[in-house]
């Protein structure tokens, strides 16, 4: 997995997340809370989860095959759809059960300064793990706002533990909010409507989730930016005129294809159309590192084809 993929946010988040729910579980052991239970299965579901993107991770980086010539970069954004399943069927449908179970059935706590000693240690681990995750997505967020960065991200593992680590960390204000008042009323339906908020919350991340890494899955195109560096650097001025028409197609979060009709001159030979083509393949790979697949078909460029929908600007998705 490249830098870029958060390999250090998700391995501290592992950390994090398995400490937390042994301490969990025995916190609903000695108090029969079942926010703590709700909480220590969403520990494990979020442990479940870094270890799929770690493992998606791996698998992205084996070679190109014939089956396969374009790589297995999508394995890590198959594998952040699969964690989106994951916390939405276990941590968040539990949570929800276990929560209308209790507000039926309300019991008082028992040693309550078990979950109210674990929540303190999880805010604090889970803030740790936070605060690497936002340090590492600030590296890659520039300008972008939090809610931007999610959405235009074309590696889904940041995203994924920055959204993990934010509903991690409310949840478990909500389980502490929901011991308090069991605590402070006496009544145990206070910890069922805390569980069955963290229930509704999971859910509320893993549709987010799941919409994002949906998209990655259908197709991404590159972004803006590189599209105008692409654009910029496929033309020469001299062979090569303008770009007639262009696609972008991110085969994972670290390689984009490149595909391109080009506008060449009518009476340009052979060879130096081909050594026009090379160099500017040359030159998208300088301004786009990660454009490793680039496919440059030259044409005579005509005006009265182009409003007829040749031009990118008349062809739907055109760039």
């Amino acid at each position: 997995m490249s830098a870029s993929g958060g390999t250090k946010a998700i391995v501290a988040a592992l950390g994090a997340n398995l400490a937390i729910a042994a301490a969990k579980f025995v916190a609903f052991a000695f108090s029969g809370s079942s926010s703590m239970l709700a909480e220590g299965v969403h520990s494990i579901a979020d442990s479940g989860n870094q270890g799929l993107l770690l493992l998606g991770g791996k698998k992205a980086k084996r070679a190109a095959t014939a089956e396969h010539p374009f790589g297995y970069g999508r394995e890590r954004y198959i594998y952040g759809f699969l964690v989106s399943i994951v916390l939405f069927t276990i941590g968040g449908v539990f949570a929800l059960y276990e929560g209308y179970e209790k507000v039926h059935d309300p019991h008082p706590l028992e040693d309550w300064y078990w979950p109210i000693g674990v929540l303190i240690f999880a805010i604090i681990a889970e803030g740790f793990s936070f605060r690497t995750a936002i340090k590492e997505s600030n590296e890659l967020r520039g300008k972008q706002t939090w809610a931007q960065f999610v959405r235009r991200a074309k590696a889904p593992e940041l995203p994924v533990v920055l959204l993990e680590d934010l509903g991690a960390l409310v949840g478990l204000v909500l389980a502490l909010g929901g011991v308090g008042l069991t605590l402070a009323t006496g009544d145990g339906i206070w910890d069922g409507i805390g569980t069955m908020c963290i229930g509704a919350l999971l859910v509320l991340i893993a549709l987010v989730l799941a919409a994002e890494t949906k998209s990655l899955l259908l197709g991404e195109a590159a972004g803006p930016e590189q599209v105008a560096k692409i654009r910029a650097a496929v033309v020469d001025g001299t062979v090569v005129t303008r770009v007639i028409h262009m696609r972008t197609l991110h085969l994972g979060p670290d390689e984009l294809l490149v595909a391109a009709k080009i506008a060449v001159r009518h009476d340009d030979t052979a060879t130096e159309i081909a050594n026009a083509i090379n160099a500017a393949e040359a030159r998208i790979r300088e301004a786009v590192p990660i454009a490793r697949v680039i496919y440059l078909e030259p044409d005579i460029y005509n005006e009265a084809a182009a409003a007829a929908g040749a031009d990118p600007s008349k062809t739907p998705g055109g760039q």
